[in-house]
């Protein structure tokens, strides 16, 4: 079994445990409902494939669907796993499912990887659907590949069904606020925290590992509404910079800058990329890579908050140890739940046939969030637990009450 998959089942199990749940529905909760392993052809060569729907118990399964040499039966198990627990976390109608082919895109041609697409669109045909289970982006994956997905899918069942995919381009029944989704869903977690701590409209510091898409929307939503905050700090998988005075989010008007387009970061100097994590602010955004505060850096970290905006950033040690510091971890189930959030959205306009404004799509996205970071807020201050462990087990609760002995 590998690390990630021990780890998502160990998570499972001790909240289970301390909610005081018997072995059987422990087993119950971390067993997949189904497991699909194929292979799908492109080019003539042929590439394992996997689709695991872990559980339905809240709605049609929900996950993303990467193509990376390193996908692998556990990896799409664990990742599955704690799909379960987001949409539970943040109480949205879906269960947790997640998909992907163990291949490198950089080695096919774009026909190549359309054929990888619609192969494997057409295996998981009878198994995929808006009522059943809903796939979208993830690693190496994007709306053109969801687009051919659907259209594929279409073509087997012979019906139509834009709401089986989310993630889709606009043309394609996507979602507007879709890109800046996992971004501003972090704004308005770290928000809600601060709240309560009676720090909002206090003059934070921040530094943020990772700069791609979520950093970017991340850094430009906070300056919209938190203009007091400082973003002092941030790196990308080259360097970090520093500037003390702040630095303001501009650059280009198309896509996402790279911190070198950033008009007050060109020219300064540079430190080496992990320099980050030892950075003094009060808050540490990691919006990169899961395990990038670890066993061997933990003890450079100097903030006293943590915004889980990457997928399992901060490995069990080192979590252990920055609690132990009285670090707050605002954990990922919640912290980056923005795009799951907006997939569900995207998916709900198309089963009504609606399009939405972007103001109305936001609208929705931050009602869901601020109710779910204020439920596992007071969860967490009244049972005297870490927010992530309020998250998983408002999770499991919410499931508890769907796995009834009979589904046992």
């Amino acid at each position: 079994m590998n690390t990630m998959l021990q780890t998502a089942q160990d998570t499972v199990r001790a909240a289970a445990e301390r909610l005081g749940y018997d072995d059987n529905l422990v087993q119950a909760m971390l067993e997949a409902e189904a497991e699909h392993i194929f292979e799908v052809e492109a080019g003539g060569k042929k590439y394992p494939a996997y689709r695991v729907q872990h559980n339905s118990k809240l709605g049609p399964y929900k996950g993303g669907v990467r193509f990376h040499p390193n996908v692998s039966l556990d990896e799409v198990r664990a990742l599955a796993t704690l799909m379960t627990i987001k949409t539970a976390a943040v109480d949205l109608p879906l269960g947790g499912g997640k998909g992907g082919i163990a291949v490198d895109v950089r080695n096919l041609s774009k026909p190549e990887i359309e054929e990888l697409a619609r192969s494997y669109a057409r295996h998981l045909a009878p198994h995929i659907g808006s009522g059943k289970d809903i796939p979208a982006p993830d690693v190496n994956t994007n709306a053109e590949i969801m687009d051919w997905m659907v259209d594929e899918l279409e073509k087997q069942t012979g019906a139509p069904d834009q709401g089986s995919f989310t993630g889709k381009s606009l043309g394609n029944g996507g979602s507007e606020g879709r890109e800046a989704a996992t971004g501003r869903g972090g704004v308005i977690v770290l928000g809600e925290y601060l709240k309560a701590q009676g720090l909002a409209g206090k003059p934070l510091t921040l530094a943020m590992q990772g700069f791609g898409n979520v950093g970017y929307y991340f850094a430009k939503v906070l300056a919209e509404r938190y203009p007091n905050m400082r973003l002092i700090a941030l790196a990308n998988s080259k360097h970090t910079w520093l500037k003390p005075d702040g630095i303001a989010v501009d650059g280009s008007t198309s896509g996402t800058p790279r911190p070198e387009e950033l008009s007050n970061l060109q020219g300064l100097s540079t430190l080496p990329r992990d320099a980050i994590i030892g950075v003094k602010a009060d808050i540490l955004v990691l919006a990169a890579l899961e395990n990038a505060v670890n066993g061997i850096n933990m003890h450079e970290v100097q903030a006293d908050v943590i915004v889980e905006l990457a997928n399992g950033p901060v490995t069990t040690d080192a979590e252990q140890y920055l609690l132990g510091k009285k670090v707050a971890i605002l954990p990922d189930v919640v912290a980056n739940a923005g795009g799951v959030i907006v997939s569900c959205l995207e998916w709900q306009q198309n089963l009504k046939g609606e399009r939405w404004q972007e103001a109305q799509v936001n609208e929705k996205l931050e009602k869901i969030l601020v109710k779910a970071a204020t439920a596992m807020i007071t969860y967490a201050h009244d049972h005297k637990r870490t927010l992530k462990q309020a998250a998983v087990e408002l999770a499991l609760q919410r499931l508890h009450q769907k796995i009834t002995p009979h589904t046992l």
